[in-house]
């Protein structure tokens, strides 16, 4: 398997205090995702982590 082929749906998203929203990492399994949300969600006030699918398609599957 090369890089191409890697497949990483699982993404980290961090909201700020003002409302903005970045991704913070792509991940190959949700609970890996989850790991690093859990660990970032202590870190600082103010500011939230969760974990959302990419649908097949490429975009979120929330939207």
């Amino acid at each position: 398997m090369n890089d191409s082929t890697v497949t990483l749906p699982w993404l980290v998203i961090r909201q700020d205090d003002n409302g903005n929203r970045y991704r913070v990492g792509r991940y190959a399994t949700r609970a890996e995702a989850q790991k690093i949300a859990d660990s970032l969600d202590g870190r600082g006030p103010k500011q939230l982590y969760w974990v959302e699918r990419i649908g097949q398609n490429g975009t979120n599957a929330a939207d």
